[in-house]
């Protein structure tokens, strides 16, 4: 089955980071998502889409490509996210279902955050050095997880 992953990661690579780890697990092709436009979704059998938490939805970036994508038929899809409270958020994966992909399954962790809700800077910080290397181990194993389901 033929993988790729597309993911926004902007403030501290966090989602990259674990987008590459899924990668490696999955042998999937790895695109940020500045990189791709819509047709790339015909080339591939199941694609990860992955980004931070930013108020409780993923990036709008991802959202609006997600938004912007034509009904699919026979894909397979995950979500993986990255924020400050380590909470798990559904928007992508009710959007991917309206869509027409079959959801394998979801996976989420901490990430490094500095900023508070009122968006000023804090010296402190939430999660230092999240993700961390359990998180990567965890997502391999996620993503590993998700051969079964293939």
């Amino acid at each position: 089955m033929k993988t790729a992953i597309i993911y926004m990661s902007v403030h501290r690579g966090n989602t990259k980071k674990i987008a590459e780890a899924m990668a490696n697990a999955l042998e999937a092709d790895i695109f940020d998502l500045k990189d791709v436009n819509h047709d790339i979704i015909k080339e591939y059998d199941l694609i990860g889409f992955g980004s931070g938490i930013y108020y409780w939805k993923p990036h709008k970036k991802l959202r609006k490509f997600v938004e912007e994508l034509d009904n699919v038929e026979n894909k397979k899809a995950f979500h993986f996210s990255t924020s400050g409270d380590g909470r798990y958020y559904d928007w992508l994966e009710k959007k991917l279902s309206t869509k027409g992909f079959e959801i394998l399954g979801e996976f989420h962790c901490k990430g490094y955050y500095a900023y508070s809700i009122k968006g000023i800077i804090s010296r402190k910080g939430l999660n230092k050095g999240r993700p961390n290397e359990e998180d990567f181990n965890n997502a391999r194993k996620f993503a590993e997880s998700l051969k079964g389901k293939i």
